[in-house]
């Protein structure tokens, strides 16, 4: 399993705002670390971070030891977003919103298949598979965005704010989702807002 490391990281959209500075996380295989903060802390500036997607003014991002390369780095060493607001294609059903990326990063089709139908089954969303996301409630479509992630089967997973539109049952769910996959050896850094979602994770860290 991939071990993702923020070294010493500081990341700014103005020269002379930091949004995080001399951040060092460390994520563990098989842990779970919850992010927390008010809005605006840099909650999700870390996550993207992680994520390739924002390269640091000053420290690195380590996967396994050696430097991140960016996103397409990230995506082959098994890194996956969930973002905040989902990221979901409106106009595709649910079940094509967890298949394509999968079809996309070269998975057989009846492998991508099988595995979203399985992702889809663990959040509850069987029924819904062939509904468009725009039929979808808030709450489903944040799910679909998690089964999405899940579905990846990635070894290190980051969840921005993913309990946020949820009900307290699918609250539970998702985060018992999230120590499953620990479980099975996966990395998991999930940003929240949520103190009770915060105290079911490994470690805490404030910003």
């Amino acid at each position: 399993m991939t071990f993702l490391k923020l070294d010493g990281v500081t990341v700014a959209y103005d020269q002379d705002r930091p949004v995080l500075r001399e951040l060092t996380l460390p994520a563990y295989p098989g842990r779970i670390v919850a992010v927390t903060g008010p809005s605006g802390a840099g909650k999700t500036t870390l996550l993207w971070t992680l994520a390739g997607l924002i390269r640091p003014q000053a420290g690195q991002v380590t996967a396994d030891g050696e430097p991140l390369g960016g996103q397409r780095d990230a995506i082959e060493r098994g890194v996956a977003l969930i973002p905040q607001g989902n990221g979901l294609e409106a106009t595709l059903t649910a079940a094509e919103n967890v298949l394509l990326p999968l079809i996309a990063r070269g998975m057989p089709g009846h492998e991508a298949e099988e595995r979203t139908t399985a992702a889809l089954d663990r959040l509850g969303l069987s029924g819904q598979a062939d509904q468009l996301v725009e039929e979808l409630s808030g709450g489903q479509q944040q799910r679909t965005a998690i089964a999405r992630g899940l579905a990846a089967h990635a070894e290190v997973l980051l969840a921005d704010e993913v309990t946020s539109e949820l009900d307290a049952v699918n609250r539970k769910l998702v985060l018992e989702l999230l120590q499953e996959e620990c479980r099975r050896g996966v990395a998991v850094v999930f940003a929240t807002h949520d103190p009770q979602a915060a105290e079911a994770c490994d470690e805490v860290l404030a910003l």
